[in-house]
């Protein structure tokens, strides 16, 4: 597989194909880019080693490691990648797509689904085109379907109070007021902070944070900073508390993730 850093990456035609899946295996340097476009297929879009980061409808979405972006069928969509990527996608005709979410989600990616990704990869198969095959591809369809999902990883909010608040997170993620002095800062109770959070964002801000935090945690993983510097730039103070965080998150530690997960330039 050829590494296209900053390149733009092809966009698969499934309009023609005959049979019902078919899979993707690619390797895509950073800045790769692919433009708008949409399919009449649903896809899983899958980075086994990066973070990856789509453009779907009004949505800006991520997925770390561990999970992956369904796009159902015609839902236009477009990605830029800030590092390289372990690319795989799997798509299913339109008929096979009822079961599966009718809008984008944000999919747990689970060791069945991850090893037979990886098995198809290994042997170059695009199409199922034999029994074993065909079988192996309906139990990644089943698996799919049982997938826990949710919209996003890391929602986004309207209300423009906590727009600028998300923001301001985001660029400053070692900020470490307490959710009382925030809302103090946008003008807002701390009751009336946690009512839009998790109205707007389906979660507390307690949890939006430590979100954030991960997956800042992984592109810095990704790119091949040390965990004592990864807890400095979070505001963690000692590097026992930034990792026993990730652990608790991932269900490992960094530099186990970063053996499994990252895929560090030489």
């Amino acid at each position: 597989m050829t590494k296209k850093t900053g390149q733009a990456m092809a966009i698969v035609d499934v309009e023609h194909l005959d049979g019902t899946y078919f899979f993707r295996h690619e390797e895509f340097g950073a800045e790769a880019y692919a433009q708008t476009h949409s399919h009449s297929w649903g896809h899983l879009n899958y980075a086994s080693h990066g973070t990856l980061n789509m453009h779907c409808g009004d949505d800006d979405v991520v997925a770390p490691p561990q999970y992956g972006i369904w796009v159902p069928p015609h839902m236009p969509h477009s990605c830029r990648l800030r590092h390289a990527v372990v690319y795989r996608a799997f798509y299913v005709a339109p008929p096979l797509c009822a079961r599966l979410p009718h809008s984008l989600a944000v999919l747990r990616i689970g060791p069945i689904i991850k090893t037979l990704l990886a098995d198809f990869a290994a042997r170059g198969v695009q199409q199922p085109r034999t029994p074993e095959d065909e079988r192996m591809a309906r139990v990644m369809l089943d698996q799919l379907i049982a997938s826990p999902c949710r919209p996003h990883y890391l929602p986004a909010a309207q209300h423009p109070a906590l727009v600028q608040l998300l923001e301001g997170l985001q660029e400053r993620p070692d900020d470490h007021r307490s959710a009382a002095e925030l809302a103090a800062g946008i003008h807002m109770t701390e009751r009336t902070l946690a009512r839009h959070c998790q109205r707007e964002l389906g979660m507390s801000l307690g949890e939006w944070r430590l979100r954030l935090r991960y997956l800042q945690a992984v592109d810095r993983l990704e790119a091949g900073r040390s965990v004592q510097d990864i807890a400095f730039d979070l505001g963690y103070s000692t590097a026992s508390a930034f990792i026993a965080m990730f652990q608790r998150v991932a269900g490992m530690p960094p530099d186990q993730f970063r053996r499994e997960f990252c895929q560090i330039a030489a």
